[in-house]
């Protein structure tokens, strides 16, 4: 797939030399900072040594104050609490931390994730009615809630008051509750609004333990699920996220609980945890459980004092997700192969596809992998009680929202953000919206926006690729949006004789490439790019887009270049 290349905004010199003097470091690093904001020293002292003590007072959110008051008088009173969440990775481990440190201290407390095919997203009214058939005084609401409003006046006509912690945008009116924290309403002080769920129910816990000290937990040790929520919701990796996040890693690596242990053994799991193996490892295991089964067996683990029972509970969660993964690759085959043989269909800005078979918890990873393929915004629809029910994925710079609420009259009804969606249509408008659907981003889209692009970060020659560089760049992790790994870009490379195809379709290239202007030379990986052996092994000079990473082997450490795209270079490099 063609692919294009946009170098990001070099920022201004005098910040760029006020950092290389301030902290030392070669001009590429400075850059790489203030590529990411950060401008000073204390900044990068704070970027490179996150700690508890960047974090901000919880008690600056607005709602805070109340939401602690309330807790505390509710479980002073004995009354019952009920956790609840959503089914996916965010809101288990929101629960899952929530009630972690609140059951450590307080028995008459109880978790509930809603089921997600009979209940759906969000608080429900069938948990609202089973939190009042039990006595349930406080509903604590985590990763839901903020649009809530009819039903956070139904718990209260049933004498069950609720704190929401939620991050999504608010509607024009914020629910009723007793207490609402979601930094993202417009009159909240709160300075950083981009936590998850799961880290807003982190402001909770820990504003309730610096008021009252209920706890023998110490908060950093509730950080491991901060870091997963943060990996797999994919917000950005920036400010107190990153705090959470690099805290959360340390965790995980030295002291990992039982569930996330049993986890990663059933996943065959050995090595350092990184945010990749949260997002691919830990974190498809925990949405498996919701998509295919109850996403309370993912809290149940996550929470699990039971060694026995953990160990027992992640092996099923893992054949869960291999369960799931076979029916993803099932659907994405069949996907694949409608577009394929569809010439209306491949020449179409979009990807509308409905099977009624076709299972609803894997669609919008399908989607998602569609766009792999066919890069053009994409809806799949499936049939859930004699309704269309799909989730929608766009490309980079396509607001797919948007474009949906235009065929609003259409649908039952819809939600979701720029970049993903979900939406519920009656069977005989299928057509309709298919059409209409197309007829709005095909007015709309640039051209460019169908094309894959690759932010370039810098241009490096490869003699700036030390061991120092490579090292302090190591120290940018973890990687996430708005803080992505470095992307570099270096022109006029040839092959230095050993480049070959690998893999056991001979689809990936292994490259031995050599600088001349520099006359040093790096190995690379380039997945999925076996075409281009003949043209590299031909001698022509090559431009590539790549990563850096560390390659062991016999137990001989040397870097690597992961190689993102290759192009015909018109740079000799002399």
């Amino acid at each position: 797939m063609q692919k294009r290349w946009k170098k990001k905004d070099t920022p201004e010199a005098t910040v760029i030399d006020h950092l290389k003097s301030s902290i030392n470091v070669s001009k590429a690093i400075a850059t790489l900072l203030a590529i990411r904001g950060v401008e000073t020293y204390d900044q990068a002292f704070e970027f490179f040594r996150p700690n508890m003590d960047h974090l901000h007072d919880p008690f600056l959110m607005k709602g805070m104050e109340e939401a602690v008051t309330f807790l505390h008088e509710i479980m002073a009173d004995g009354k019952r609490v009920m956790v609840y969440g959503d089914y996916d990775v965010d809101g288990t481990t929101s629960v899952a931390l929530v009630y972690t440190y609140l059951s450590s201290f307080y028995e008459n407390i109880e978790f509930y994730i809603p089921d997600r095919y009979k209940e759906g997203y969000g608080i429900s009214k069938i948990g609202i009615d089973y939190a009042a058939e039990n006595d349930v005084a406080l509903m604590i609401a985590l990763d839901c809630g903020i649009k809530a409003n009819d039903l956070v006046q139904y718990a209260k006509e049933k004498n069950i008051e609720m704190i929401i912690c939620d991050h999504h945008l608010p509607g024009d009116e914020v629910p009723e509750a007793y207490a609402v924290l979601d930094p993202k309403q417009h009159d909240c002080p709160y300075p950083y609004k981009e936590l998850s769920g799961c880290g807003i129910g982190f402001k909770l816990v820990q504003a309730y333990q610096l008021r009252y000290s209920a706890s023998n937990i110490p908060l950093h040790d509730l950080l491991d699920f901060c870091a997963i929520s943060i990996a797999c919701d994919i917000v950005e990796l920036t400010g107190e996220n990153r705090t959470l996040a690099s805290i959360g890693l340390k965790e995980l690596n030295t002291k990992n609980r039982i569930g996330i242990e049993a986890l990663l053994e059933a996943a065959d799991h050995k090595k350092e945890i990184t945010i990749h193996d949260l997002v691919f490892v830990i974190g498809p295991r925990i949405n498996a459980a919701g998509r295919i089964e109850h996403a309370k067996k993912a809290v149940e683990l996550l929470t699990s004092k039971d060694n026995k029972l953990a160990k027992f509970a992640g092996k099923a969660i893992n054949e869960t997700n291999s369960y799931r993964k076979e029916i993803d690759r099932e659907i994405t085959a069949e996907a694949l192969k409608i577009i394929e043989e569809d010439p209306d269909l491949m020449k179409a800005k979009t990807t509308v596809l409905y099977k009624s078979e076709w299972h609803k918890g894997v669609i919008g990873i399908v989607a998602s992998r569609l766009i792999e393929t066919h890069y053009k915004p994409t809806i799949l629809l499936t049939e859930s009680d004699g309704s269309l029910t799909g989730s929608a994925r766009s490309v980079k710079g396509f607001d797919i929202y948007k474009a949906i609420h235009e065929c609003s009259d259409l649908l039952d009804k819809f939600g979701g953000h720029k970049y993903a969606a979900g939406l519920t249509m009656q069977k005989d408008k299928f057509e309709l919206f298919q059409k209409k659907f197309e007829s709005v981003v095909a007015s709309t889209i640039l051209p460019e926006m169908l094309i894959p692009e690759i932010e370039i970060d810098l241009e490096l020659d490869f003699n700036e690729i030390t061991s120092n560089f490579f090292n302090l760049l190591q120290q940018f992790a973890p990687f996430g949006p708005q803080n992505r790994n470095p992307v570099f870009m270096t022109k006029g490379l040839v092959d230095n004789g050993y480049s070959r195809t690998v893999g056991a379709e001979n689809d990936h290239l292994k490259l031995n490439l050599k600088q001349r202007k520099t006359n040093l030379k790096f190995d690379g990986i380039a997945f999925n790019m076996g075409q281009w052996e003949a043209y590299v092994k031909s001698g022509q000079p090559i431009d590539i887009a790549y990563s850096l990473e560390e390659n062991v082997w016999n137990d001989k450490r040397s870097i690597q270049l992961v190689i993102k795209d290759i192009k015909k270079s018109e740079n000799l490099g002399d």
